[in-house]
């Protein structure tokens, strides 16, 4: 009973984060079977300005320079054998054509807004001429080109625009992020493994690894966990959780209660994540022994991990901390002490629920 209340929680987390593998559980065998194997990538980006439409050869010149660094082909010529086509259109005012209203991808950062009326670039992909519900966006920090460009002194609005929304999609990491829509993981680890990648784009790199629950990826995560960069080191942390291999149990936990500092918090939210999704209560005392910390935010996680496997062994700990937080309010001076009484609060209704379940 406490392993299924512990994965009924676990997945209540799960469907708040990242959505991208519930569209792609929708994917039939046979469409999955294809992205995994494409390699022609037919580039088709048309420009829209006031003025009407304008030459996209610049926008196609950057969109096929980016996906060669994934290792694709590319061509722009339709009549030419591709594999999926993949569909950007500039606008100076852009025309919505978005995902749905609410849930799901629109409530990502990067989806396509339902509000934005100013400069955007819309991206998604066709394969056998059918729409796929990948969809992505990327817009200018101004949503009016003509008062933007006055206040640059920068002449005419639909170039600024443009110039705008082609850096944007210089630096946007769109190739990786349809590389892993599409299953590719092959093309993803050449790129991390290539070191002339830049640090940050590798440590998005580990996050599509967790968001992919990429197996493979485990040796590259465990070797980034153990690295020097410490933000490849944490987002390796979080990765493993997300993927949730039980083996990577031991790692964690000593992570959590001896690694580095900055690394304990994620150490400890990633244990609780894997230790739900097995149900395995061997993670209770060392979460118990690690709540003792004097370090908030590690106490933080790991009352939350506490929470996603209810186990009675914590209650007493967690009431005398949610006691020691009473006049922590959620003006508090302090954000994370309102983030501590938070978790501890939660938990401990986790293992209420749990008690009168049984």
């Amino acid at each position: 009973m406490r392993c299924i209340l512990s994965l009924i929680t676990l997945g209540a987390l799960v469907l708040l984060g990242d959505q991208s593998w519930a569209r792609r559980d929708a994917l039939t065998a046979e469409q999955k079977s294809q992205l995994e194997r494409i390699d022609r990538v037919l580039v088709d980006v048309i420009v829209l300005s006031d003025k009407g439409s304008l030459d996209a050869k610049p926008l196609v010149d950057v969109v096929v320079t980016r996906m060669k660094e994934l290792d694709y082909t590319t061509v722009t010529d339709p009549t030419q054998p591709h594999d999926v086509e993949l569909k950007i259109k500039c606008e100076q005012r852009k025309t919505w054509e978005g995902t749905t209203t609410m849930g799901s991808d629109a409530d990502l950062p990067d989806a396509p807004s339902r509000i934005w009326k100013g400069p955007a670039c819309q991206l998604g992909y066709l394969l056998n001429g059918k729409k796929m519900a990948w969809r992505k966006e990327v817009r200018t920090d101004f949503d009016d080109a003509q008062a933007a460009a006055m206040l640059a002194k920068a002449g005419d609005p639909t170039a600024y625009a443009m110039a705008k929304l082609q850096a944007r999609l210089e630096e946007y990491d769109f190739p990786a992020l349809i590389t892993a829509e599409w299953g590719q993981e092959a093309r993803l680890f050449r790129l991390y493994d290539d070191p002339k990648t830049p640090v940050a784009r590798k440590v998005k790199l580990v996050a599509l690894f967790g968001d992919l629950f990429s197996v493979k990826a485990i040796p590259r995560l465990l070797d980034g966990l153990n690295g020097a960069d410490r933000s490849i080191a944490k987002a390796s942390a979080l990765a493993l959780g997300n993927i949730g291999q039980k083996d990577t149990i031991p790692v964690l936990i000593k992570t959590m209660k001896s690694g580095p500092p900055d690394l304990r918090a994620p150490a400890a939210k990633a244990l609780g994540i894997v230790g739900a999704l097995h149900g395995d209560f061997t993670i209770v005392d060392p979460l118990l022994e690690t709540l003792n910390t004097e370090d908030v935010a590690v106490k933080t996680e790991v009352a939350w991990a506490l929470g996603k496997l209810p186990d009675m062994r914590a209650y007493e700990p967690l009431f005398t901390l949610q006691k020691s937080l009473y006049r922590v309010h959620e003006n508090d001076a302090d954000p994370n002490l309102v983030k501590l009484k938070e978790a501890v609060n939660w938990s401990i209704k986790q293992i209420d629920t749990w008690e009168h379940v049984q």
